[in-house]
């Protein structure tokens, strides 16, 4: 996908009939982690965690999101990583600016997405913070909807993913990557 792609998509949220035609299914809550991916995603979604990005309601944001995975993964010498995580990004922020903002423009430019990134040894996990609490909806794949593929493609490119609950409200919807070997 394409960074206009996705641009093209936050604004275009109306449902198409053929969307209609594959029904979605709400992805089950993230439960019964491993312990080193339970502790890393408390670190993530905790209030203190460095590098973050706040995610814009605005057309470039989805650029911006990616460039700023890319960048940070640059940073920590971990470019191989960086088509898979960039691409998990698109799909993640898109996601989040589609079903997760008020469809008041006013209220959408006080809702925080947040774009966070964790670095453990040889992987890293990407988490988006939303103010929605309702669960990811996976659709069966329609080679002629325009939309619907993004948590397929999240599933094919990270190593595991998943989403969690926030108190008061909203959810983190992670994605896990290992670094090659």
């Amino acid at each position: 996908m394409t960074s206009r792609q996705a641009r093209n998509e936050v604004l275009e949220t109306a449902p198409t009939s053929a969307d209609a035609a594959s029904p979605a299914v709400p992805v089950p809550e993230s439960d019964e982690l491993p312990p080193y991916l339970e502790s890393a995603l408390a670190s993530l979604i905790s209030e203190w965690h460095d590098p973050s990005f706040t995610v814009t309601p605005e057309l470039d944001s989805v650029t911006a999101a990616r460039h700023f995975a890319t960048r940070t993964l640059g940073g920590w010498d971990m470019g191989a990583l960086a088509d898979d995580v960039g691409l998990v990004v698109t799909e993640l922020v898109t996601n989040a600016l589609r079903h997760s903002l008020p469809p008041c423009p006013k209220a959408a430019e006080r809702t925080s997405i947040r774009l966070r990134l964790l670095r453990q040894y040889s992987w890293v996990l990407c988490g988006i913070m939303d103010a929605a609490s309702s669960a990811p909806m996976r659709r069966e794949p329609d080679f002629v909807a325009e939309t619907g593929r993004g948590l397929h493609l999240v599933d094919s490119f990270s190593a595991r993913w998943g989403w969690r609950g926030l108190a008061p409200g909203g959810k983190v919807v992670w994605a896990l990557f290992h670094v090659p070997a």
